[in-house]
């Protein structure tokens, strides 16, 4: 799989980006790595690393989109962007995928103006896959769609199930919808109206409302949301895990006791820490559309970016795209 990946998106681009295509490379993670932006500066900054250089290539672009830009005109005023050069690449067919770590709106704006939606897709969505205690589950949208339909949601859940099917090779996956209670009388109208539509659905295994509580008890593989209440939970998510962590790290080198206890609990806590970190996967998924766009986190440093080019190259292997695009098809 030849992965477009866009050299100059993240805050601290385009370091990680590079060291991340070379990990990318020497793990095997994919067939090439197209890194996209300044050529200059890129080939300076390659030139220090060891790496098959028949499988990384630079395509040069001479604008970047700062995290700060406005999303539809930047795509519109940057053609030669980094960001918009590398989903180019993709829906020209001279990459299978296209990964960036920058403005996730801008992301969102090129893909669309690109690619276009699939047929009968109301609306893309932003799917993330996040860690729980039992297993991996995806939650959208986080953040594309403040405002949302039920109509939407049903969607969103057709698009979760499909995506969840195809990329963990898991049938019938349980969807739920996020909910102030569990019950189906809970909720705003939107909400309500959802969880009629889901419950009538025949195309997914719909189990219910999901309360914020359960989110990472892993009892359910797709949750269901609007853009607003997701990027919410979202942030809140990482929020907490850093916070945990931090104080965690505080209170062992308090006193020699606690360094001791911390040392006999070194496995725990890696293994916490690997279960729990949403740099495993390194990008969501922009759903919905005619192409692949993985879009990551601004923060990502090179293990991200490796792990997103992972994510990104199984995503193209998966066949989801080609499949969600028959599914809409079909239920016209």
């Amino acid at each position: 799989m030849r992965i477009a990946l866009d050299a100059f998106g993240s805050d601290n681009a385009p370091f990680p980006e590079i060291e991340g295509a070379v990990l990318a490379i020497k793990e095997d993670f994919c067939d090439e790595v197209i890194l996209v932006g300044d050529e200059e500066i890129i080939t300076r900054e390659l030139s220090k690393y060891f790496f098959d250089s028949a499988r990384i290539r630079i395509v040069h672009a001479s604008q970047r989109i700062e995290m700060s830009d406005s999303a539809s005109v930047s795509v519109r005023n940057k053609k030669d962007s980094s960001l918009v050069r590398t989903i180019e690449l993709h829906h020209q067919g001279l990459a299978d995928v296209a990964v960036s770590a920058g403005n996730t709106g801008a992301v969102m704006a090129a893909s669309l103006l690109v690619y276009g939606r699939m047929k009968n897709v109301l609306r893309p969505a932003i799917a993330v896959v996040f860690p729980t205690q039992k297993g991996p589950q995806i939650l959208l949208d986080m953040g594309a769609n403040v405002d949302c339909t039920s109509e939407n949601l049903l969607q969103f859940a057709q698009l979760g199930s499909l995506y969840y099917q195809f990329f963990f090779s898991t049938a019938n996956p349980r969807v739920s919808l996020l909910n102030i209670g569990e019950e189906s009388a809970k909720g705003n109208a939107i909400t309500k109206q959802a969880y009629q539509l889901l419950s009538a659905s025949k195309d997914i295994n719909f189990t219910g409302n999901i309360e914020g509580k359960d989110i990472i008890s892993g009892i359910t593989d797709v949750i269901v949301c609007d853009g607003f209440v997701g990027n919410i939970v979202l942030k809140t998510m990482e929020g907490v895990g850093f916070s945990i962590f931090e104080i965690l790290k505080e209170q062992i080198n308090k006193d020699w006791i606690a360094k001791l206890g911390a040392m006999l609990s070194y496995p725990v806590y890696t293994y916490l820490k690997k279960k729990m970190d949403h740099t495993e996967y390194g990008g969501a998924l922009l759903v919905g559309l005619n192409g692949i766009s993985v879009v990551g986190h601004g923060r990502s440093n090179a293990k991200a970016i490796k792990n997103a080019i992972h994510f990104a190259d199984r995503i193209a292997k998966s066949g989801f795209v080609n499949h969600a695009k028959d599914y809409f098809e079909r239920i016209s």
